[in-house]
Order: C-alpha cells, then structure tokens, then sequence
C-alpha cells in the first residue's frame, strides 16, 4: 500500500510552485534562493527513495508487534480511529521533541531545520536516514493493537497536515482555531533561532501538546529561521551528515564513557565542558 505522503506529491508540487509564483508576483525575497528550494525538493524526493527502503525493516517490525499484540482493534470501528488519531498525534509530539532535545536524533532532525528560508519547499526537506530509529516512538502503537496499515494512513494524514503549515502567507486564524490545532503561526515559532523559540511547539496536528506539557509559545516578533550554526552548503550529502561529524568530533574530544554518552544522548548544544563533566 503506497503511503498517502507519496500518494500527495502531485498536491505537494502544485503548492510549491503556486506559493513560489506568489511570491514572485508580489516580488518578496521568499523562493529567492533557487539552490536552497531545488535543493529542499531533491532532499525530499531521495527521503522518499530511503523511506521505502528502510520502510521494509521497519514494517517487518511493525508486523511482528502487531502479531503478538493482545487485542486487534476493528478496522470499521470509529472509536479505533478516535483514539488512532489521538494515539499517534501524541506519538509524534514525543518523537518531535526527542529529536530536538536528544543529540543522537536531533542529527537527523537538522537536515529539516537547517534551511533559512520557510516556505512550502522546506515541508518536504526530510532527513534521508531518519526511518532507521523512529520506529522505536510508533511500535508500541502495534503492540496496543493498531494494525500497520492503520498507523501508515493515520500517520501519512498527520504528516500532510503539517505540509501547509510551513509558509508565511498565512499569520494567523481565530483565536479558537490557535489554541486547538498546530498553525503557520506556531510552526513559524518552531523553526525559528530566537533564542526565546528555541525548542517550542513541536505539535504535528493538535497544538496542545505542547500547552500541557510547557513547550508553547506564542509568535510574538518575526522568526529568524535556519540552526544556530549554519552550515553554508547546498551539499545534500553534508546536509545530512555534518551533525553526525560534529557530534563524533566531540565524543572524541572527551573522555570516559559517561562523557562521551552524554554527547550522543545529551541536548545537542551542549558544550564540551560539560560533556567531560564527572
């Protein structure tokens, strides 16, 4: 069964190019950087090329938890999809903020956030290697007895809806609306570098998440966007791995193994000096 994230590529595309002829037309400086936007499409098309891949491994995975799982929730059944829904939304709001929070998944999560634009064409500047661990936030979605296909359309949904929220031409919806679901508005806050948005709102589809567990901030002044070091290079291979290289340079550069875990499971700004820390 095709994912309905690959199934929406043509609506992917038409919004891309519609948001950048937009701004073109009204002559902004958004979609300016030709090499980044081409180079958030390719990043995008070759995740979808290694999420196949790595998707055979982790469906297999999937299966073996929903085979032992106790109960089977029934496919036609509206309350499996209610609480499917909730489950997974949740799911994701832990897995999002992990990856912010924890070195190891954050050097997959960068590629995502190292663009200094914020436009429609970062929506789909994915990590190509991220499918290799984030499986271990959904299985447990298997072992309660969601099958595979249900949690693959379920998901697929909640990572479109967060497709259109990466663009400035929205600023804000009624105040309802705000407090409920994840916005442009929130999003916006999300990718930006000012140090008071840092590590906020990290919603995929309902936004509180983070007003319960106080990762919420509301836009307050315009986001600066891209990472705290930028890394200057359209490179799609470095883009991918200059984290990783980062992060094996200070494992080096400590030592003892408490030191050197702290730099893999640590935040992934933590300096040196506290990674050799006893």
């Amino acid at each position: 069964m095709l994912r309905p994230t690959v199934l929406a590529i043509p609506f992917f595309a038409l919004m891309i190019a519609g948001e950048a002829l937009w701004h073109h037309w009204k002559g902004t400086s958004e979609y300016k950087d030709r090499k980044d936007t081409w180079g958030n499409i390719f990043l995008g098309f070759m995740s979808v090329v290694f999420g196949a891949l790595f998707g055979l491994g982790t469906g297999l995975i999937y299966l073996y938890f929903y085979d032992i799982a106790p109960y089977k929730f029934p496919a036609d059944a509206w309350y499996t999809w209610t609480i499917l829904f909730f489950a997974d939304d949740f799911l994701y709001y832990v897995f999002h903020r992990v990856s912010h929070e924890t070195r190891l998944f954050w050097n997959f999560h960068v590629v995502h956030h190292s663009s200094e634009q914020y436009n429609l064409s970062v929506a789909v500047r994915q990590s190509w290697f991220s499918g290799i661990l984030h499986w271990l936030f959904y299985a447990p979605l298997m072992l309660a007895g969601f099958a595979p296909w249900m949690f693959a359309t379920m998901h697929g949904f909640n990572l479109i809806y967060q497709f259109w929220i990466h663009t400035k031409l929205i600023y804000k919806f009624p105040r309802w609306f705000e407090y409920v679901f994840n916005t442009p508005s929130h999003h916006r806050v999300h990718h930006g570098v000012n140090e008071q948005y840092l590590d906020k709102n990290y919603a995929g589809v309902l936004i509180v998440w983070d007003r319960m567990f106080g990762s919420f901030i509301e836009e307050t002044e315009t986001p600066r966007y891209g990472i705290i070091k930028p890394i200057r290079s359209y490179n799609p291979l470095w883009v991918n791995t200059h984290a990783w290289f980062e992060m094996f340079d200070a494992m080096k550069s400590t030592s003892g193994i408490g030191a050197k875990l702290r730099c893999l499971l640590g935040p992934p700004g933590m300096e040196l000096a506290k990674a050799n820390e006893n």
